[in-house]
């Protein structure tokens, strides 16, 4: 099972969801308003009141043939909104 980890624009979040959707995976999890720094720069919780949008950090759990449409839909909006991914490997308790 791979673990793929998406910091990202909120402005992008439904966007995100649907291609996580389309793509089969069983589910996600969303954590809005996620603050930190990266090479960038920071963001901060006042981001979000500023226009410029916070970030979310979504959590999809997934089999290894859904991770390539995954990849697919997902990188060109990263491309255009901002932000990273990350993918793993989990293993169910």
């Amino acid at each position: 099972m791979k673990r793929v980890d998406l910091i990202l624009s909120e402005r992008a979040l439904q966007k995100v969801l649907h291609v996580i959707d389309a793509a089969g995976a069983p589910g996600y999890s969303v954590m809005r308003h996620v603050t930190g720094k990266g090479p960038h720069g920071a963001v901060s919780e006042s981001m979000d009141f500023s226009s410029l949008g916070a970030n979310a950090h979504v959590i999809v759990f997934c089999e290894p043939e859904t991770l390539e449409k995954l990849r697919e839909g997902i990188q060109p909006l990263l491309r255009y909104y901002g932000g990273v991914a990350f993918v793993s490997e989990a293993t169910p308790l």
